[in-house]
């Protein structure tokens, strides 16, 4: 493979590699490759793939590109029509590569760039070729150079840009006067790490922004000659410094001179203050510094000697504004009482509640800001307060503070916003505070519900408790007819109240999505609700999701639809109730063709001959076969038992004894005990077949014992005698075992002529 087909593969490999989002050394050891590219994308991240160069059409198919990061490889050259395919590309980053020219001549493919970063790369000096004034877009600059000429600028001077940044770590000659050639609204500047005459020439023209920031500031005993040097001429009215190192005393001496500047703006960022660490005196007259901001403090110095503490050097200056964060700061002290702070600003520090207890001197304060503190007690907080008599603006959020009901809570009624987020505050905190709130924030706390402690809020418009532990939406009754804005989102609301969902109807803007919604039909009239009052709910629908049941999790709620029988009671038990007596009816029915009821008399008679015979003795429990044959038979047949049947089978000689009931059975005992008896003392049971036997209740008995008792035994001792001819649709259901036995047995069948006798099977 050719090197030019080789570095192509090798661009496109990085190009793959970086829409998969794989950045650093990942560009060459990973082994993941997207499937895909995407053509439609705005930002394209190649920086520290190790590229050395691009080839002119790499980035043809990226007609949307916006932003393209190229920093930190390799390039020792750059044409810049391999951007000609890029017609809206808006910022380019090409520093810390290993250029040393550009190819002015094609400057003109790059004409819309308002972004550009030539920084750290290996310029030996900065000046701009002709070319560089076709780039009428642009507005922030980055350059570095090993030595800056006085016309090295002239071709953009005419131009106004936001941002210009210079590294010139590595400066070692500069030409006085080459830095007015620019005309921007603010300078950055990383100072020379070694201070040459030539150098220092250039602090004498930093004076051509209002916004200068300086980075890499580190000296011992000459800041203040830098700073004084660099702002005391100058129109700078924002002076930013980063990453500094230099005593506490040199500090004082840099406030100092910028008190006295046309500095109105002092922000330090990334701030390490060596040796000594004292209070520094300072004159606060005629000052034009109105807000300063410190961030970022390392301190390698906490004890000191003096009287007053050190950091009353800031508590005693007259300017509006002051933010000291992440300082380590545990206290600071009262100021004095000519202070004019209107806005404190004391995050992310170590501060406690014994901060300005008693402190009379705050007239003027309006923003108080201590967030991410160690602050415990919301009494001692709204004790503090009660002598600022202008503040509007408290935000202790990210603390430790609880409300201890025994404690005493009084607010200064100047409060208007109050931020108690992220803290271990529990529903008693309606219990302290102010009246006259029209924001609260109570996000992330331990709020389990909301009630009457609201109604003295008159003020209150907006509302913040997403985070809690909420489990219903709380009565808008109860809050302030001012009330805009509600956010209970994240909470454990499972199954929201329509009828409270309906009281917040006035609430312009309600955000009670994501929270874990139990969908059942307690929900139905609550989307129903929500689907006429979207326009207040936020979020309203892609915000609202099942997540119980499990089958149901993930499912919008308004894509939620059980139905009407599941969720009216009233339908639902109609239903029911209709279905049961729709079965009773059927069972009804049923009995009474298959005469269940006969069965369940039957077998209630039978179990009550088993009860009785169980409690008898012994001898009479013991039965012995009495009779040959029990003759059953309907009682409008008797003529025909006695005077036919019975003489017939006795012959009057007593071979064969007959049971018949007119003679046989026992007084006094049921006669369901006398038929039963009579059925088990007889060797056969002889049944008298006619219609009159199928319409009589005791024949039914009968034939039901003798089914239950010969049949299970000895089905050959069953004798039926047809006296008449039955109809197969006259025999009852009931009877389904004697239809069945008639079909399959021999039956007797008496003649209609006197002496002759048939038998059927």
């Amino acid at each position: 493979m050719s090197d030019t087909h080789h570095i192509l593969w090798l661009n496109f490999l990085q190009l793959y590699v970086s829409m998969a989002g794989i950045t650093g050394e990942d560009c060459f050891h990973s082994q993941k490759l997207p499937d895909k590219l995407s053509l439609h994308g705005t930002k394209l991240d190649l920086s520290r793939c190790n590229i050395t160069k691009l080839q002119p059409s790499i980035f043809q198919t990226y007609l949307n590109l916006q932003i393209l990061d190229l920093s930190y490889n390799a390039l020792e050259e750059l044409d810049f029509s391999v951007f000609q395919y890029i017609p809206v590309l808006q910022k380019l980053d090409i520093s810390y590569n290993k250029l040393q020219t550009i190819n002015c001549n094609t400057l003109q493919y790059i004409r819309g760039i308002t972004h550009l970063n030539m920084s750290y790369n290996y310029f030996d000096t900065m000046f701009l070729c002709k070319e560089f004034a076709s780039l009428t877009k642009l507005r922030h600059l980055g350059l570095s150079a090993r030595r800056i000429g006085r016309h090295d600028f002239l071709s953009i001077s005419h131009q106004e840009l936001d941002t210009i940044f210079l590294g010139l770590e590595h400066l070692q000659l500069y030409e006085p006067g080459s830095l007015q050639m620019l005309n921007t609204k603010k300078l950055h500047v990383v100072l020379p790490e070694m201070l040459t005459n030539s150098t220092l020439l250039l602090y004498d023209d930093f004076n051509i922004s209002t916004t200068l920031e300086i980075s890499h500031l580190q000296c011992d005993e000459t800041c203040d000659l830098i700073i004084g040097d660099i702002i005391q001429k100058s129109k700078i009215s924002n002076l930013i410094l980063r990453d500094i190192t230099i005593p506490w005393n040199e500090m004082g001496k840099i406030l100092q001179i910028s008190w006295h500047s046309s500095v109105e703006h002092l922000f330090i960022y990334s701030f390490t203050f060596i040796k000594n660490f004292n209070y520094i005196p300072f004159d606060f007259s005629e000052g034009s510094l109105k807000s300063l901001t410190i961030e970022n403090v390392i301190p390698q110095v906490f004890l000191h000697s003096s009287e007053k503490h050190p950091l009353t050097l800031f508590s005693d200056m007259i300017i509006k504004n002051l933010t000291i964060s992440n300082a380590e700061l545990t206290h600071l002290p009262c100021p004095g009482e000519n202070n004019i702070f209107q806005s404190l600003i004391l995050t992310n520090n170590k501060i406690t509640d014994g901060i300005f207890t008693q402190c009379q001197t705050l007239s003027s304060i309006q923003y108080l800001n201590f967030q991410n503190n160690i602050l415990e007690r919301l009494s001692s907080i709204a004790s503090m307060t009660t002598m600022m008599k202008t503040l509007k603006h408290l935000d202790v959020s990210l603390n430790r503070l609880y409300y201890d009901f025994s404690a005493t809570c009084e607010w200064s009624q100047s409060l208007l916003f109050l931020n108690l987020s992220r803290n271990k505050i529990s529903d008693s905190i309606f219990n302290c505070l102010p009246n006259n709130l029209e924001v609260l924030d109570l996000s992330s706390n331990q709020i389990l519900s909301i009630g009457k402690g609201v109604t003295h809020l008159k003020s209150l418009k907006e509302l913040y408790l997403p985070s809690n532990q909420l489990s219903h939406i709380p009565d808008c009754g109860f809050f302030s007819k001012n009330l805009m804005y509600l956010n209970i989102d994240e909470n454990f609301i499972q199954s929201p109240s329509m009828e409270q969902l309906t009281k917040c109807q006035n609430v312009k803007q309600i955000i009670v999505g994501n929270n874990k919604y139990q969908c059942n039909c307690e929900l139905k009239a609550f989307i129903s609700t929500a689907e006429v009052l979207q326009g207040n709910l936020i979020g309203w629908p892609q915000s609202f999701i099942c997540e119980y049941p499990q089958e149901l999790k993930g499912l919008i709620l308004k894509d939620f639809h059980p139905s009407e029988i599941s969720c009216n009671i009233f339908i639902l038990l109609g239903l029911i109730v209709g279905t049961m007596v729709l079965l009773l009816i059927i069972m009804f029915f049923l009995c009474k063709y298959f005469d269940v009821p006969w069965y369940i008399r039957m077998i209630l008679q039978w179990l009550r001959r088993k009860y009785r015979l169980k409690n008898r003795n012994n001898e009479e429990s013991i039965i012995g076969k009495c009779f040959h044959a029990f003759i059953s038979y309907s009682q409008q047949d008797y003529e025909w038992v006695q005077n036919s049947l019975i003489p017939n089978l006795e012959k009057g000689d007593n071979s064969i004894k007959i049971c018949h009931h007119v003679r046989d059975f026992i007084p006094g005992r049921t006669i369901i005990e006398n038929i039963i008896n009579s059925i088990e003392k007889s060797y056969k049971s002889i049944f008298v077949l006619s219609p009159n036997f199928v319409q009589s209740e005791w024949c039914h008995y009968e034939l039901y014992f003798a089914q239950h008792s010969l049949f299970g035994k000895n089905s050959d001792n069953l004798i039926l005698i047809l006296l008449d001819p039955i109809p197969q649709y006259l025999i009852p259901n009931k009877y389904s075992q004697l239809k069945a036995v008639m079909k399959r047995k021999t039956y007797m069948e008496w003649p209609k002529e006197k002496d002759t006798i048939n038998s059927k099977k």
